[in-house]
C-alpha cells in the first residue's frame, strides 16, 4: 500500500485530481481482499490493482465518471455468473468498491495522506476511517479521519467526534486484528452513517542476525512480501550492502549488546542464522528480554536443547522459550540454502497473518 499512498500524496501536492478506489467489502472469494487501494490518475494511469480482469475494468471505467463529476461513489460486483462469462476471473465472492476523489484544495485530506505516508515510511500504526456513504460527501471535502497509535488525530469526519472516540476506544483491539471492516454508528441527528475502519500498519522490520548463504536467500524473499529487513553480522567482509541490494539496512557490529542498537518492539520479527552456537546463544538471550513478536532461530534440535539448557540455568523460564521458533522455518524437507529461505519466509507469513 506504500506506494498508493505516496503516489497519492504526490498527486495532490502538484494540485493534479485522481481517484481512490478502495475494496469495502468482500464476501466468498475475490482476487484482493478488503482494504486493497488502487490509484486512477486524470491521464488515466494507475498505482496498485484491484485485482485484475473485468474487476479492474469496471473500476477504471467508473473511477473516470468520478474524475468527471468530483463525487464519490460505490460500485457493486459480482465475481461469478454473467459478471464474469467469458473471463479468467471466476472467484466466485461478491466485492464493493469506493470510490473517493482526491482534490488538490482539499487540505484535510492532504493531512491525513501524509501521515499514511509518514507512517509507511518510517513506522507506527492506527485506524484510518473514511465516511463510505457517497451522498454525505455532498458539497464539502473528505469525510475521513487517521487516528493513531497515541490517540492524535488527523483529517474530518464531519463534526462526527462521538464516532472517533467510539474508535479510538477500540484502537489497540482493531490493530491487533488486523482486519478492515464496515461499521454504523449513528451521527448526531439519529441517522445511521456507514464507515470503513482500516487498521494501518507500517511493513514490520525484520532483524536479521548472521550474513551467510541463508540470509542471502531470506533478504530478497523476505523484502518482497512487505519486510523491512535489517542485517546484523559482525564480521566485515559478509556485512557488505552490495551482498544485500534488498536489505533496508546492513550492519557490522559485535554480536554482544547488538540487539539494544535497534527499537524491536511488538511488532518486530528476529532470525537468528549466524555462524555458530555461541553467537546464537548471544543474540537469543537478548532476543528474550525484548518484545518481539517473533523469535526464530536455526539448527538442529541437538544445538537447540544445549542452548536451552544453557539459558535455563541463567535463569530464563520455559515459558521464555517458548516463544522462540526453533528449528525455524515450516517443515517443508528443506535443504539448500534457497529452500531454507523459503520455509523460513513462509513461517514469517503465516505467524505475520495469526494463522
Amino acid at each position: 500500500m506504500e506506494g498508493v499512498y505516496s503516489k497519492a500524496l504526490e498527486l495532490a501536492e502538484t494540485k493534479r485530481v485522481g481517484v481512490l478506489a478502495t475494496i469495502i467489502r468482500l464476501t466468498g472469494s475475490g482476487p484482493r481482499g478488503a482494504g486493497t487501494k488502487f490509484l486512477i490518475m486524470e491521464d488515466g494511469s494507475c498505482a496498485g490493482t484491484i485485482g485484475g480482469g473485468l474487476l479492474e475494468a469496471e473500476v477504471l471505467k467508473k473511477a473516470g465518471d468520478v474524475i468527471a463529476t468530483l463525487k464519490p461513489a460505490r460500485l457493486s460486483m459480482s465475481l461469478m455468473g454473467k459478471d464474469v462469462a467469458e473471463t479468467d476471473m471466476i472467484c466466485g465472492g461478491e466485492v464493493e468498491v469506493f470510490f473517493e476523489p482526491l482534490l488538490p484544495n482539499d487540505e484535510s485530506s492532504i493531512g491525513v495522506l501524509r501521515k499514511l505516508a509518514e507512517i509507511q515510511k518510517r513506522g507506527g500504526s492506527g485506524l484510518l476511517i473514511t465516511v463510505v456513504d457517497a451522498e454525505r460527501w455532498e458539497n464539502r471535502g473528505s469525510l475521513k479521519v487517521f487516528i493513531d497509535s497515541k490517540g492524535e488525530r488527523t483529517g474530518d469526519l464531519g463534526g462526527m467526534k462521538h464516532v472517533e472516540d467510539e474508535l479510538q476506544r477500540s484502537l489497540l483491539q482493531r490493530l491487533q486484528k488486523r482486519e478492515p471492516a464496515l461499521a454504523v454508528f449513528e451521527s448526531a441527528k439519529g441517522e445511521e452513517v456507514e464507515f470503513f475502519v482500516e487498521p494501518v500498519l507500517s511493513d514490520p522490520f525484520l532483524y536479521l542476525f548472521g550474513g551467510g548463504h541463508v540470509s542471502s536467500q531470506i533478504v530478497p524473499l523476505a523484502s518482497k512480501v512487505g519486510f523491512k529487513v535489517v542485517v546484523v553480522e559482525d564480521r566485515a567482509e559478509f556485512a557488505d550492502p552490495e551482498k544485500f541490494p534488498d536489505a533496508e539496512e546492513v550492519h557490522c557490529y559485535p554480536f554482544d549488546g547488538v540487539v539494544e542498537r535497534f527499537p524491536v518492539d511488538a511488532s518486530s520479527y528476529i532470525i537468528i542464522v549466524t555462524r555458530g552456537h555461541l553467537n546464537d546463544k548471544t543474540i537469543l538471550e537478548q532476543s528474550l528480554r525484548t518484545r518481539a513478536g517473533y523469535i526464530g532461530m536455526i539448527g538442529s534440535r541437538r544445538k537447540k536443547a544445549m542452548i536451552y539448557e544453557k539459558l535455563l540455568e541463567e535463569g530464563f523460564t520455559q515459558q521464555d522459550l517458548d516463544r522462540v521458533h526453533a528449528p525455524i522455518g515450516l517443515d517443508i524437507g528443506a535443504e539448500t540454502p534457497e529452500e531454507i529461505a523459503v520455509s523460513i519466509v513462509a513461517e514469517l507469513i503465516q505467524v505475520r497473518a495469526g494463522r
